[in-house]
């Protein structure tokens, strides 16, 4: 048989016959399939994030193995696009590609007597979604005019050209002031970044609509010199700070960005960057603020240059969202500053819920101190329970229009009487594209009226002996045991309060595991923390405990908590000084950026957790101020593992299903179960132990075992799909082709 004959370059290519796969790796030149040549030498590299999740049109690409510039050939979807390309001032061959059209594009670059190189981009609008799945509906879009200076909506998507605005530092000192560049003041201070440049202290403020999230960009920025990707003016440091907003709220309404005009990062040199959407308080769904900051720091590449390292910073929901995206989403967040924290939303809501159902029982039931009630709360004092109660139970029911941002009487929002088909303004139904929706049998009369399911819920307490360790201890007697496990029940679709138990929504808890809803620890080596923990047992929400229940999981998940350091001192209660004081907080960031600059210098192929341990500096230690810290500096205790002063004078504590036996780590949403016999209750009498026994349906939790779904969470998900989620696998890269 005639050989198929191939024509490449000027060269004839002998392929061993028609059954005979061509394959081009980027090996050696036997393995290319290419006899007698060199291996491809072009390659294509998306600077600007995955290949895949390309936003807005545009992307920053660099191609390597480029000899000659002339002679290199770039096409987008067949149209030459090599004029968008030159060697930059540090040598590499780099253009912005513009006009990308929604979906697949092929770029291609070629060179004679090359190897080429071509890849596939994937463009999304800059409205979204990309891989968070659907959009929340309905969406107010209120772009706050006021404070942000933005112009009014174009369209359902919130899109309005983007602002920017000047501000300046004062020789006088004070606050940021106006700047206007066409009559630049005459007291504008000066400031040395950390890089040692001296520049003037000239913030440019952008401010702009992605993803129908406000987002806001603030760098030192001379306005009178140029600025491009590949040359960045030297005010700026290379590395991003990001601050993320607290608080827990599923608002269908376009909020501010937290504050971007932070001073002890901009006066170093940092660029700050952060969306309305990483405010936990307005949009509690971590996916959608993992899709936000790729979006936001893609833009952020294009317009202003490489990032050397990302550090995350933000109190309370801002510390979730955080330590989620961190583990989910690896490579958005090089370093985390989570102050008051919590590991992630679902495992916070168990104690949410757990509290609620407390506080009810306890209004009816009689003859419990505090100090019973608290033991079984697993809390310092009751005050915990109270605080939840009132901060953020409410969350928890759909019917709240508050919960949506909107007024109380809005007409769209859900009664599942008057309005079943109304806007659910609870958490699980704005996160509806993770969890997906309830199955027909399971149908309230609400659902029915409705025509379809709510979002799927993973609250679950079956098989939970409340109080169990406190009955052992002998801090509450059997029949309080008894009657407390017989009454408890829990609470409904609509958060109402049921008798019986209620088990989680079929699936639940495996997409937990598996969507990353649950932050394990996995990966999580990878990423150097500084948990900032103003210790708050009492008179609060923000318990110890839960800088040490991500501590326990770590451990559970990789063997070690060497990224992990704690640093407390004294709260005052009722949400006071839970954030860190600006002492404490400029020392959190300039020890953050040494152990990521030691990761970032070290050039050996190592893995990244290992990378992580080695860089640690030395002073990144587990300390405490036993005296509230100020501006001018406090004492520090180093004390790794809390195992001298600072485990004495900063105690934790738990939660209620720590009392009921649970592992330190909490990471269980459903537990496993086995039989209730009468030996796991010796103390009860046979009434007592029929009465719980019967409320728990024979069977009690196992928490030797992990719990139902536990499994390692796969990263980089995507509900694009549908509800569950699949993962994107491994971000695009070039592949060769001949010309």
């Amino acid at each position: 048989m005639r050989p198929v004959r191939f024509r490449h370059l000027g060269r004839v290519a002998v392929a061993a016959g028609l059954g005979a796969v061509l394959t081009m790796p980027g090996g050696s030149a036997a393995a290319s399939g290419w006899p007698g040549h060199n291996p491809p030498d072009l390659r294509i590299s998306v600077l600007s994030g995955r290949a895949d999740l390309v936003t807005g049109g545009d992307a920053l690409v660099r191609v390597d193995g480029v000899r000659r510039a002339g002679a290199v050939r770039v096409r987008l979807n067949g149209a030459d696009v090599t004029s968008s390309f030159a060697p930059r001032p540090d040598g590499a061959y780099e253009g912005l590609v513009t006009g990308l059209r929604l979906g697949r594009n092929d770029l291609r670059a070629t060179a004679r007597r090359a190897g080429g190189a071509a890849i596939t981009l994937t463009n999304h609008a800059l409205t979204g979604p990309v891989f968070a799945g659907p959009q929340v509906q309905p969406w107010d879009c209120d772009l706050h005019p006021a404070t942000t200076g933005l112009g009014a909506p174009r369209d359902a998507q919130c899109s309005t050209p983007t602002v920017y605005r000047w501000l300046y530092k004062s020789t006088a000192g004070g606050g940021l002031r106006a700047y206007d560049p066409a009559k630049p003041p005459a007291d504008v201070a000066t400031t040395t970044t950390d890089a040692g440049v001296t520049v003037p202290y000239v913030v440019r403020l952008e401010t702009g609509v992605q993803d129908r999230g406000i987002y806001q960009v603030a760098v030192l920025r001379d306005p009178a010199r140029p600025w491009s990707p590949w040359a960045p003016q030297a005010g700026w440091n290379g590395k991003v700070v990001w601050p993320f907003g607290g608080g827990s709220n599923p608002q269908h309404v376009t909020a501010e960005p937290q504050g971007v005009l932070d001073e002890l990062a901009l006066s170093r040199g940092y660029l700050v960057a952060s969306s309305g959407l990483h405010v936990n308080n307005a949009n509690v769904n971590q996916t959608v603020a993992a899709e936000a900051l790729a979006m936001l720091k893609e833009h952020v590449v294009e317009s202003y240059g490489p990032i050397r390292y990302t550090i995350g910073a933000g109190c309370s929901g801002g510390s979730i969202m955080q330590q989620v995206i961190a583990e989910q989403y690896p490579g958005l967040l090089d370093g985390i500053l989570p102050g008051c924290s919590y590991p992630d939303v679902w495992t916070t809501a168990t104690e949410v819920l757990d509290c609620g159902m407390l506080l009810r029982y306890f209004g009816t039931a009689t003859g419990w101190t505090d100090a019973q009630k608290a033991a079984v709360m697993g809390t310092k004092d009751t005050s915990v329970c109270n605080y939840w109660s009132f901060a953020f139970l409410p969350t928890s029911f759909p019917d709240r229009a508050q919960n949506c941002g909107w007024a109380a009487d809005d007409p769209r929002v859900y009664d599942p009487v008057t309005n079943p088909g109304g806007t659910r303004c609870g958490v699980p139904d704005y996160e509806v594209a993770i969890w997906g929706r309830r199955p027909r049998a399971l149908w309230t009369d609400a659902e029915k009226a409705a025509g379809h399911g709510f979002a799927r819920v993973v609250a679950d307490n079956t098989g939970v002996l409340y109080g169990l360790k406190a009955l052992r201890d002998g801090a509450i007697t059997p029949a309080q045991f008894a009657d407390l496990n017989a009454r408890i029940g829990a609470s409904d679709i609509d958060g109402r309060p049921q008798p019986q138990r209620r088990a989680a929504d079929p699936g639940t808890p495996s997409i937990a595991y598996r969507a990353g809803q649950v932050t394990q620890g996995y990966r999580l080596d990878r990423v150097p923390i500084i948990d900032l923990r103003g210790s708050a047992n009492t008179l609060d929400i923000h318990t110890d405990f839960h800088s040490w229940e991500l501590r326990a999981r770590l451990d559970e998940a990789n063997g070690n908590h060497a990224n992990q350091v704690i640093w407390t001192w004294p709260a005052t209660g009722n949400f006071g000084g839970i954030t860190p004081p600006a002492d404490v907080r400029a020392l959190a960031l300039t020890t953050m950026d040494r152990w990521l600059a030691g990761i970032e210098a070290d050039r050996r192929r190592l893995p990244l957790e290992l990378k992580v341990r080695l860089h640690r500096p030395a002073d990144a230690v587990d300390s405490c101020w036993p005296a509230a810290t100020t501006a001018t500096g406090g004492e520090r205790v180093l004390d790794p593992e809390y195992a001298g002063r600072c485990g004495t004078a900063f105690p934790h504590y738990g939660d209620a299903r720590s009392v009921a036996g649970e592992r330190l780590s909490g990471a269980t949403l459903k537990c496993r179960t086995v039989p209730l016999r009468r030996a796991a209750l010796p103390q009860l009498s046979a009434a007592e132990f029929a009465a719980v026994r019967s409320a728990l349906s024979g069977r009690m939790c196992d928490w030797s075992k992990r719990g139902v779904g536990d499994r390692p969470n796969d990263p980089w998900m995507s509900f694009t799909a549908g509800p569950g989620g699949r993962p994107l696998g491994p971000a695009p890269v070039s592949h060769p082709v001949w010309r």
